[in-house]
């Protein structure tokens, strides 16, 4: 039985050419190609595909967002990201809001096919240097841990948002100030919890 695939990219060539490599497995067809997280997340519940290949950076709703929003509404949907950014901060976001995989853009199209088959059986098929990125990203710190009862409760709020895969701008928005003010409170957290950066704050808190 083939399995079914959904493809989200904004941009129509890439979208095109996704397509056209899962045209090319017989044990593959895709049933639906959307160039919004909008979009994607009307339409995709009802496809009920198998596996949905999704890019993260969209026109509105970022593909993170979309994959939070396909995985409460379809908890079983496997999601691949597919995209060209490889940087840690959009690796754990993806990860963190439900993402079974993650791939470059820049790689073989068998890789791509090989992905979908391995997610479909239980795998999280992820490009060799991101796996790096995780594995060094999960390393216990050797920083001394210590609480974060240190934090303000704005502060609190913050990591939370943080943890929770949110980018500066959303946290912002959802809580009525500023993206400079975000970044001073983030700044602000990282020196009480004797972090280098946002991404050690997260992990440290996930850790004590």
């Amino acid at each position: 039985m083939r399995k079914s695939v959904a493809i989200v990219e904004d941009d129509p060539k890439l979208r095109d050419q996704l397509v056209e490599i899962l045209g090319t497995a017989p044990d593959l067809k895709c049933v639906g190609a959307f160039a919004s997280g909008e979009e994607a997340v009307k339409n995709i519940p009802a496809k009920n595909p198998d596996v949905v290949l999704m890019d993260i950076k969209l026109p509105g709703m970022s593909g993170i967002q979309c994959v939070a929003q396909l995985k409460r509404l379809s908890p079983a949907l496997q999601i691949i990201m597919v995209t060209v950014y490889k940087d840690s901060e959009r690796i754990f976001m993806a990860l963190k809001a439900g993402a079974d995989g993650y791939l470059l853009k820049s790689g073989p199209p068998n890789q791509l096919l090989e992905a979908v088959r391995d997610v479909t059986t239980g795998g999280a098929p992820i490009s060799t240097h991101i796996a790096r990125k995780v594995v060094e990203h999960f390393r216990p710190l050797t920083a001394d841990h210590q609480e974060d009862k240190d934090l303000s409760h704005r502060e609190h709020q913050v990591l939370t948002l943080l943890a929770s895969g949110f980018i500066y701008k959303e946290i912002a928005d959802q809580l009525g100030i500023g993206v400079t003010t975000v970044r001073t409170y983030v700044t602000k957290i990282c020196e009480k919890m004797h972090v280098r950066n946002r991404l050690e704050a997260v992990a440290k808190r996930r850790s004590d």
